[in-house]
Parts: structure tokens; C-alpha cells; sequence
């Protein structure tokens, strides 16, 4: 089975993970996940809030209502605190990780995501599950927490310390790739009198704060109602939502491609970091080498053999049982006293094989059959349900 092992796309909002162009971009992740997919909800970065089950409920309230045409099977994970009974380290408290199509963080602080998570339990459960084949969906707080590098944006926006970073959870690293990420990019909050972009730096800040990162780290902003999807293995990144993506390299140097950036402070930074600007607007796709060249092998730096072992029993019996509900034909369905023949018991089974193995032309292509005959076929939480007429 670790032949076959490809990791997962990873999503990165900026914000707006719940708005309707949140929803665009999880419909373009649910729709190649297995039919009723499972997702795991990972508290961690609200884990010192007072109600951090209602911060992250709220975006399995979104999915559950928004989304409920995928059926997808959603498990909060209330990691909130080592040295708890809610820890990141605990086996029974993070479990639903490893069997698990999706794994979604969010709002709260990148500081403390990274104080719980940094060599944890959950956090080797994560690394394992996405390198299986699991989406990594990851918005605010958690899309600065993966960074080589994370911005404390509480720490000198709201208390006032000197601009500075911490050691990231550097989710690329065992890639070779150092990325920092800064969601929140385009905010304007401050309105005319104060500078709240480069979330909540500010463009004088936030130079600063270059001049601090070594020289072959490569900046990503990502703007608000903003999402940078990155699919290893077709080698693509795409930009959906309302804003764009703002790379900033290192090491080589050409002209800035984008928009006018006269006033931004980014071609001075990249000058002095022998580097260049790319900006990428919403709907464009780029290939993912220009951000970040991701060799996609199975790679194991970072995880324990133990963690890893779980990971693929867990993948295994997962693959199990999806397989045996591929193989159980549907029992033939009285409607009003009429069981659908046999023919389009048959399509019918043939539409789930088709939808298990994502097959979606083909899984439309039967639905129509089915139609042709005279019967529906609806979706439900419990399977396929067919319909005369």
C-alpha cells in the first residue's frame, strides 16, 4: 500500500472559509473525495478559548448545511490542551485523524497551534494521514502555523511586542521547501488611518519582518475570501475566491508579472532579497513549481514509526469497508408495492462502483440510464435510494 501512498491536496484560506466562496472552494475538494466522505475537525489553534467548541463547531455548522449534498461525516476533534484530558496527545482524543478524508484547522492563535501541536500526537497523525492521500484544508491561525516560519500576529498586534518570528510547525520542511504563509494579506480593517494588510502588519512592519527571514524563504500571501489550492500531483496551484496570491522568491531575480505594484513596498523587498514578485488574481492557475517545486514521493521525515504503522492499519481497514459496500449489492427496493427490475438494480450497483472510485462521468452517465427507465436515484446518508418516476 505505500507504493501506491500520495499525499492529499493542501488548501490555504486567507479568510472566509465560510463564505459562499468558501463554499467554491470546499466543493472543489469534496468532489473527488469517496462518496460520504469523512472529515475531522481539528480545535487546536481556539484550544485556549473559553468556547472553542462553538469557533470550530461553527464551521461544521457551514459544511453540515451548505455542503449536505457530499454527506460528509463530520467528527470534532477537541485537541485543545497538552497535559489535559482534551490533549493533542492523547490516543482516544485524536483517533478520528487517521481514518479521516479531510482534516480541516482554523481560527485562534498560530502561537499556540504551534506551542500544542509541535510533535504531537495529533500533529504525526496528520502528517501520516496526508501523506495516505487526505485533503489538508487549513484557514487563519493554522495556514500561518504550518509556515518554516510563523508570524505571532496577536503578540505584536494586540500586545504590542517588536515584530519577530517563531519556528513554525514547517509542514514543507520534509519536502526541502521553506514557505511562510501570511493569510489576511489584502485586510484593510484600519481603514485611512491605519495599515492593516500583510494581516495586520502593515506594509513598513512587514519589511521589517522580511529583512528577518534567511534569504532562501519564499513568502506566500494570500488575500481575504481567499483560497491557494496546491494538488502535488498534478503539480498545479489554483487561486479561488474574491482576491489573489502574492508569491515573494528569493535567490533569482526578474521582473514582477501582476498587477501595478507602484506603492507596495514588494519590488523593494524583493530586490533586497535578489529575488521577484508574482501576483496571481482569482481563477488563475499557475504550476506549483513557481511556489514551491514538491517532489511527490512518500517521504517519512518527521513521523514515528509507530504513528505511521496506525496510519496504514487505519487505511487499510477504511479501504476494507468501503470495499465490502462496493461489493454488497442494493436490495431490491419496494416502491408502492413495486421492486425496480433487475436491470436497474444493476445500474445501480454499477453507480456506486463508479462513485467509490470517483468515477464521476461515469456515476452521472448511469444516473441517466437509470432515468431512462423510469426510476431516481437519490443520494442519502444511508446510500442510494431509487425512486419511481
Amino acid at each position: 500500500m505505500t507504493g501506491d501512498a500520495r499525499p492529499g491536496v493542501v488548501v490555504l484560506f486567507g479568510s472566509g472559509e465560510t463564505s459562499p466562496s468558501g463554499r467554491r472552494v470546499f466543493d472543489q475538494v469534496l468532489k473527488d473525495l469517496p462518496q460520504s466522505p469523512r472529515l475531522a475537525l481539528l480545535e487546536t489553534p481556539a484550544g485556549f478559548e473559553l468556547n472553542s467548541p462553538q469557533v470550530i463547531g461553527r464551521v461544521a455548522e457551514f459544511i453540515h448545511h451548505r455542503l449536505q449534498n457530499y454527506q460528509p461525516q463530520i467528527t470534532l476533534v477537541p485537541a485543545r490542551k497538552r497535559g489535559t484530558p482534551h490533549s493533542p496527545d492523547e490516543p482516544e482524543v485524536v483517533a478520528p485523524l487517521l481514518e479521516s478524508d479531510l482534516i480541516f484547522m482554523g481560527p485562534g492563535s498560530p502561537s499556540y497551534a504551534v506551542r500544542q501541536l509541535s510533535g504531537s500526537l495529533a500533529w504525526h497523525y496528520l502528517l501520516a494521514r496526508h501523506r495516505l492521500g487526505a485533503a489538508l484544508v487549513l484557514a487563519s491561525a493554522a495556514t500561518i502555523a504550518i509556515s518554516a516560519y510563523a508570524l505571532p500576529v496577536y503578540e505584536i498586534y494586540k500586545v504590542g511586542e517588536d515584530p519577530h518570528w517563531k519556528d513554525g510547525l514547517d509542514f514543507f520542511g520534509a519536502y526541502g521547501l521553506p514557505l511562510v504563509f501570511v493569510p489576511h494579506w489584502n485586510n484593510n480593517d484600519g481603514g485611512d488611518e491605519l495599515d492593516t494588510s500583510r494581516c495586520f502588519m502593515g506594509q513598513t512592519r512587514f519589511a521589517e519582518l522580511m529583512r528577518q527571514l534567511p534569504l532562501d524563504v519564499t513568502i506566500i500571501g494570500i488575500d481575504e475570501k481567499t483560497a491557494l489550492l496546491m494538488d502535488p500531483n498534478v503539480g498545479v496551484c489554483r487561486v479561488i475566491g474574491l482576491g489573489g496570491v502574492t508569491l515573494i522568491h528569493s535567490g533569482h531575480r526578474h521582473g514582477p508579472t501582476g498587477p501595478d505594484l507602484h506603492g507596495t513596498g514588494l519590488v523593494e523587498i524583493a530586490r533586497q532579497r535578489d529575488g521577484h514578485v508574482h501576483i496571481h488574481r482569482k481563477g488563475e492557475s499557475f504550476p506549483l513549481s513557481e511556489c514551491c517545486p514538491w517532489e511527490v514521493h512518500l517521504t517519512l521525515e518527521g513521523l514515528p514509526p509507530l504513528a505511521w504503522k496506525q496510519a496504514l492499519e487505519a487505511q487499510a481497514r477504511l479501504h476494507a469497508e468501503r470495499l465490502a459496500v462496493a461489493e454488497t449489492p442494493p436490495a431490491p427496493q419496494p416502491v408502492d408495492g413495486e421492486v425496480a427490475p433487475e436491470q436497474v438494480q444493476s445500474l445501480l450497483a454499477a453507480r456506486q462502483e463508479a462513485r467509490l472510485r470517483k468515477d464521476w462521468p461515469a456515476a452521472d452517465s448511469l444516473r441517466l440510464q437509470i432515468a431512462a427507465l423510469g426510476w431516481q436515484v437519490v443520494d442519502t446518508p444511508e446510500g442510494q435510494r431509487l425512486v419511481k418516476g
